[in-house]
């Protein structure tokens, strides 16, 4: 069984990008009989999807995770859903900002995780880590590559679905004048090692995710 983990280049004048560094430490690693392999996505609206597709085709993989940076975020955060909207509030890192406009023209409104992620975010809670299912992973390249990725896989048996990480501790250190969470690229390989045992074993054995209140009340 193959493993594909994606990352992000950095992006708005960071020199660091946890979703690179944690998948980059993960790359060649060996899961029972798995073994993962790492690919660095652009992040850059026209690129992303391009660079995504092609790796799926090259390395043809049973399960995809798709890793991404949120700041201010304090948790691994589990995403449910992807949305056909990319609303760019920055600019990418060829200069594009996208107002509005949909990830794929003719697509539907949005496209659920496959992963068991209730399951995941409970593990990650049971072995020490913070977590949470979010309910939107945003409207940035994060989101159009969630997307993107669930519309590619639609017709297949493959697992996919994204997490969002928080900052690296020196990245949080060049925030001036606020106080934001962070974990280090060792702490975030450490919490995606206990869940991917779950990611795998759901995939092998066609389980269902666990029934548990997760959901937000705004």
């Amino acid at each position: 069984m193959k493993i594909l983990i994606t990352g992000f280049e950095p992006f708005g004048g960071e020199t660091e990008n946890p979703s690179w560094a944690v998948a980059q430490l993960l790359h060649g690693y060996k899961l029972q009989e798995c073994e993962i392999t790492s690919v660095q996505l652009p992040c850059v609206f026209s690129q992303s999807l391009a660079a995504l597709e092609l790796a799926l085709k090259l390395h043809q993989p049973q399960i995809v995770l798709a890793l991404g940076q949120a700041d201010g975020r304090s948790d691994l955060s589990v995403e449910r859903v992807g949305i056909n909207v990319c609303d760019a509030r920055i600019a990418d890192n060829e200069g594009a900002q996208p107002v509005d406009i949909q990830v794929l023209e003719d697509g539907p409104a949005a496209y659920f995780s496959t992963l068991p992620i209730k399951k995941m975010v409970a593990t990650f809670k049971d072995n020490g880590f913070p977590a949470s299912v979010s309910q939107t992973a945003g409207t940035f390249v994060c989101n159009q590559v969630f997307y993107g990725l669930q519309h590619l896989l639609r017709k297949q048996n493959v697992l996919s679905g994204f997490i969002h990480v928080p900052l690296l501790p020196s990245q949080a250190a060049q925030r001036s004048g606020t106080t934001l969470s962070s974990m280090s690229a060792e702490t975030l390989r450490d919490a995606l090692l206990c869940i991917l045992p779950v990611i795998v074993k759901h995939a092998k054995h066609g389980e269902v995710d666990a029934k548990i209140a997760m959901g937000a009340t705004h």
